[in-house]
């Protein structure tokens, strides 16, 4: 995976992720906090939305924390940001570690 797959992903998820924040009117972040502690629908429709909901947030952490750890090492090995922005705006492939 590269840097530029997982902004593409990040984008991605965002969209999907939009989706329900209009159609249930708050925040994913606010969403998962309520689901992590065990919070159920009381609407049975909303138990695939919600479920699928939960599922696409926790996929959005996982890439935005596999974004900074990919900066944060970056940034070590060229001690400069514009450096890494330059390599991704000629769309350099730039490897992701797990």
């Amino acid at each position: 995976m590269t840097l530029q797959e997982i902004i593409a992903d990040i984008h991605a998820l965002n969209e999907d992720l939009e989706v329900y924040e209009r159609k249930y009117g708050v925040l994913s972040e606010t969403f998962y906090e309520l689901y992590q502690s065990g919070e159920e629908p009381e609407n049975e429709a909303w138990v695939l939305d919600w479920a699928d909901w939960a599922g696409v947030y926790k996929i959005l952490l996982r890439r935005q924390e596999q974004y900074r750890r990919t900066i944060a090492s970056l940034r070590q090995q060229t001690q400069s940001l514009s450096n890494v922005i330059e390599r991704t705006s000629r769309r350099e492939p730039i490897p992701v570690t797990s």
